[in-house]
């Protein structure tokens, strides 16, 4: 709860900086801050409801984030507030009260508009924030008040006109890290494939020392399953060709996946001497990393390449990559696909690379509009100064009154259907053709029933396209599978078919039918078997197909749906009884699943307890139900889950999946209510009390990484998609389990606290420093196996404060060490999260499902499908005679997950200098 906030700085637990970072984390814009510099925050900020108004021209004592609400910011040419016009809205996430940095008055007067929760951080302790953690918080603050330069956009030296030839940013040097990266992909060509790197002839010029666009391409897929695609491996290209590491022979700006040459930064001068077998061999080392980190990089420089072409040369498939990026900008959520795709025919890219540089001036007449894709804007009145500043995904800048045409028109073409006067389904018109050159439409919103009409109706049996599948990976969101299998059945013609005519309509309605039922088998999989009417709905689909009582010319029009729908039917029951007799000594983690059995410990008041066997998905009230009867109890229980810090949490009876919510040494107790102040932790709720390096300081960080990966392997490969369906929209809207999910997050967090515990636990100065180089080589080890799941919770952990803290530790890591920290560190920064577009688009719209957002929902879940495609190869690595022991020991890490108790013992390895 934030109003922990409220108490002063001093008087605040680890307990409260906990709950307090918790909320903060949920916020988007404080997500990109260091996690020292959010632990700075939540230990020297203050809670506060906005309920005065802060004027213009007064002197600020606070700066402020807006965590709940919004604020009108109004500006005043006199002295009369009354004259104020309203020049932006702050939403959640934004900021305002910059001038305490140098003590000027307000430049605007600032409204709620709403009741608004807003963190407040008093002068002193921003002004120390702002001078140690600069670089993280530019991005939310506006830059400290020098000098802006001036002129309009059209003296701007990163003016673009459409007749000109669009640049790049001007890189004069290259950086370090990138010049790096160019050089061990030219040795790793020059060492596996140096045929690629040679003198080129074309049109009697010969050209030195080149490669090929389309030979870089394929070799760079070749080389690595993080390069998705060609277009993803042309814009890893692209990334060293900004940076003039790679050049194209006549200074072209684009990479292109063509017979184009091409020629790295280190052949431009004649008689470059070839690598060494030891840079070769280092290059070979360095590749891996190398290839992630263009990898990460590529998809912008892809999107920024597409956008500096002029809007007639850019292909359909550019035209989906901008697409693809205008679905995430909030600026646009309330414009149509439609809309969006036409959008990014005409949208144009512009590079602001030095700080300061004016795009308009106050008062000029506006023929652009801009959104942000990266970085921030200041908005400055004239004699108020920086009023606010704009950021990643908001835009400014008025649509001329031609583009508001072009944004009706495109709407124009909605076409909606209507009954009883009521809208029951909203398409909008395809930009592409269907393949016999008729005019294809996409569906944005409608009702479940008219949705599934429209599939069944429009579906081609020679072509496959995305919408039907979308369909039933989201169709639980609006419509259970009851209904679902209810409406394909009624869709499904039974009655036998005289006429030559009817015979081929009924053929087809099948056809379709079953089409979409093998799809969505497909999707749902196991989950099909614990429910009856779906069971029912497939075997009777099956039986349609091979009974021999049916109209003949239907078998022979059906057969090649027979070995599918045989395939799905007896797949379900061979699958039912694979977990009814499994024996888990012989097979590996299988899935949870909704119908299992669990046994679940529930303790009292006093400590003791009592096991219970509960379903999977019990609820809270079946829980204490269970308990209740066991103890012989009469009484009203609580469930509660109680923490190791003593925190409680009441469990409500209508949750579903109880047991998967405990925390890493969580326990769930259950106890009238007049016994509620009285628990307490368990004595083993506070994790060890000695560290375990003597476990497995002798195994090596090889295995150890090779062992976490195959059991985060296991975890990720329970996980169904469905249950990411669950997390985002409530599972107690469905009544499932997100339990593999569940396990999945929560080995993140144990990974991390168990780097923490181990280095607080070891009281020996040089043993943390080996600590710390072990817990860097199993990082390493496990960003070579691609398991950034234990990678980043590594890297978290040794971020967390009270290791950071250790500087006597961190002085003697060798800076070798300390320097592949960095450079993971950076990288974890950087990590993409896996979100939904969830919580800002509404799911129903005027009573009908927002299909839209189910398809960018679905597209995300097919994101996650791709990971899960790429197995794990246990072949990379071949374990030591000692792994059983090594597995035993990554599989039952034991952690101290109470901030307060490592942090005091952080501060008795290290007190705090004086």
């Amino acid at each position: 709860v934030i109003p922990r906030s409220t108490l002063r700085p001093a008087e605040r637990s680890a307990e409260d900086v906990d709950i307090i970072l918790t909320r903060l984390k949920g916020v988007k814009t404080f997500q990109r801050f260091h996690p020292s510099l959010l632990l700075q925050i939540c230990s020297c900020a203050f809670y506060e409801y906005l309920e005065k108004v802060f004027r213009q021209g007064d002197i600020g004592t606070s700066w402020y984030a807006v965590l709940s609400g919004s604020l009108d910011v109004k500006v005043s040419e006199t002295a009369n507030h009354q004259d104020a016009v309203t020049i932006c809205t702050l939403g959640i996430g934004t900021a305002f009260g910059e001038s305490i940095l140098d003590n000027t008055p307000r430049h605007a007067t600032i409204v709620s508009r709403e009741t608004s929760e807003l963190l407040r951080i008093e002068q002193r302790e921003f002004k120390s924030l702002w001078e140690k953690y600069r670089q993280y918080m530019a991005g939310l603050l506006a830059p400290p008040y020098g000098a802006m330069e001036t002129g309009s956009n059209n003296d701007s030296e990163y003016n673009y006109n459409p007749q000109e030839r669009p640049h790049l940013p001007n890189f004069e040097v290259p950086s370090e890290k990138l010049q790096r990266g160019g050089k061990v992909m030219r040795n790793a060509i020059l060492s596996r494939a140096p045929h690629m790197i040679r003198d080129r002839k074309y049109h009697l010029k010969t050209y030195r020392q080149c490669c090929v666009g389309t030979e870089l391409v394929d070799w760079l897929v070749q080389q690595s399953t993080c390069v998705h695609t060609r277009s993803h491996a042309v814009g890893m290209w692209q990334v060293l060709l900004e940076e003039g590491v790679l050049n194209h022979v006549d200074q072209e700006l684009g990479f292109q996946d063509k017979y184009l040459f091409y020629r790295f930064l280190d052949d431009e001068e004649e008689h470059t001497p070839l690598p060494s077998e030891e840079e070769k061999r280092e290059s070979e080392e360095e590749l891996p990393e190398t290839i992630l980190f263009l990898a990460q990089m590529g998809p912008d420089a892809l999107l920024r390449m597409i956008l500096r072409k002029p809007p007639g040369q850019r292909t359909g498939e550019d035209l989906e990559i901008i697409y693809d990026e205008l679905l995430h900008i909030k600026a646009l959520s309330h414009l149509s696909n439609t809309v969006k795709r036409e959008l990014a025919s005409v949208l144009i890219f512009e590079s602001h690379a030095k700080a300061g540089t004016v795009l308009f001036n106050q008062g000029e007449e506006g023929t652009s509009w801009y959104i942000i894709q990266k970085g921030s804007v200041n908005v400055v009145i004239y004699g108020k100064g920086v009023v606010c500043t704009l950021h990643e995904g908001d835009d400014f800048g008025k649509l001329a009154e031609d583009n508001c045409h072009f944004l009706r028109d495109v709407e124009a073409n909605t076409v909606r259907l209507k009954e009883h006067e009521q809208a029951v389904l909203v398409l909008e018109k395809s930009p592409r053709a269907s393949s016999l050159g008729n005019i294809r439409y996409t569906v944005l919103s409608g009702t479940p029933e008219k949705i599934l009409d429209h599939f069944l109706e429009t579906m081609r049996m020679d072509t496959h396209h995305s919408d039907p599948d979308d369909f039933v990976l989201m169709h639980c969101v609006f419509m259970p599978n009851s209904q679902f299998c209810q409406l394909l059945m009624a869709q499904y013609p039974f009655s036998p078919s005289h006429s030559q005519e009817r015979l081929e309509y009924a053929v087809t309605c099948k056809r379709r039918v079953l089409n979409l039922a093998l799809r969505w088998a497909a999707v749902h999989t196991h989950h099909l078997q614990e429910e009856p009417a779906a069971l029912i709905f497939l075997e009777e689909l099956y039986g349609s197909v091979s009974s021999v009582s049916n109209d003949s010319r239907i078998l022979r029009a059906l057969k090649d749906f027979v070995p599918d729908l045989e395939k799905v039917v007896k797949l379900q029951y061979k699958v039912l009884t694979q977990f009814s007799n499994r024996d888990e000594k012989l097979v590996k983690t299988q899935p949870i699943r909704n119908c299992d059995d669990i046994l679940l410990k529930v303790y009292c008041s006093d400590h003791t307890y009592t096991t219970i066997r509960v379903a999977v998905a019990a609820t809270g009230s079946e829980v204490t139900s269970a308990v209740a009867y066991k103890l012989a109890s009469n009484d009203d229980l609580l469930l509660v889950h109680l923490s190791s810090a003593g925190e409680k949490q009441m469990l409500k009876p209508n949750d579903v999946s109880v047991f998967s919510s405990l925390s890493i040494n969580g326990r769930m107790f259950a106890c009238p209510r007049d016994q509620l102040n009285a628990l307490t932790p368990l004595p083993d709720q506070e994790g060890p009390s000695a560290g375990s390096m003597s476990s497995f300081e002798l195994m090596s960080s090889k295995d150890l990484a090779y062992q976490m990966t195959l059991y985060d392997w296991e975890l990720f490969s329970c996980v169904h998609e469905h249950e990411l369906l669950y997390h985002t929209f409530g599972r107690q809207s469905f009544r499932r389990t997100t339990a593999n999910l569940d396990l999945f997050l929560r080995r993140f967090n144990q990974v991390e606290l168990w780097v923490v515990t181990e280095v607080c636990l070891c009281g020996q100065l040089s043993k943390r420093v080996q600590l710390l180089k072990k817990f860097i080589k199993i990082a390493a080890h496990c960003r070579e196996f691609k398991n950034l799941n234990s990678f980043f919770a590594i890297i978290m952990g040794m971020s967390n404060p009270a290791v950071s803290r250790l500087t006597q530790t961190w002085e003697k890591l060798p800076s070798k060490f300390k320097k592949f920290y960095a450079e993971f560190e950076i990288t974890s920064l950087n990590r993409v999260h896996m979100t939904f577009s969830h919580e800002g688009k509404k799911t129903f719209i005027d009573n009908m499902v927002n299909f839209e957002k189910m398809r960018v929902i679905a597209n995300t879940i097919r994101a996650v499908r791709h990971c899960r495609s790429q197995p794990f190869n246990p072949e990379v690595c071949q374990p030591n005679k000692n792994h059983a022991e090594v597995r035993g020991y990554v599989r039952k890490l034991c952690v101290i997950d109470k901030q307060r108790t490592l942090t005091t013992l952080s501060y008795k390895l290290e007190p705090c200098r004086t």
